[in-house]
């Protein structure tokens, strides 16, 4: 199945890419050596009219980093999580301080969820 993407984004994308922040950095560091579980992963991916921060084709999986950007944000983040699931992705949040702070946990618990929710996977 192909994702809607608008693409007036693509340039704001390619922005973010070239602009990532600190967390970001160090989780796509990991996710670009195939360290989940030798899964290829898409950065700041735009699906709809928003730009997810990573993405598993193959899983249908979109990782979100929280931080401070989601503060005051509940309701469009919660939208944006519906639409999402609506495509029939999975999404998993990770907080922005435990990238920072304990990258092998937050590795763990991304190979964790991938184990558990696609066992073929």
């Amino acid at each position: 199945m192909k994702l809607p993407a608008n693409k007036s984004l693509r340039n704001l994308a390619r922005n973010l890419r070239k602009n990532s922040t600190l967390s970001e950095v160090l989780l796509w560091n990991q996710l670009k050596q195939k360290r989940a579980n030798g899964l290829d992963f898409d950065r700041q991916k735009v699906i709809g009219n928003y730009i997810v921060d990573f993405y598993c084709p193959k899983l249908k999986l979109v990782i979100e980093i929280d931080g401070c950007s989601h503060d005051n944000k509940y309701i469009y983040d919660k939208i944006r999580h519906e639409y999402l699931e609506s495509l029939g992705l999975t999404v998993l949040h990770i907080d922005d301080l435990d990238i920072k702070t304990k990258i092998n946990d937050v590795l763990y618990n991304i190979e964790t969820f991938i184990i558990n929710h696609y066992p073929a996977g």
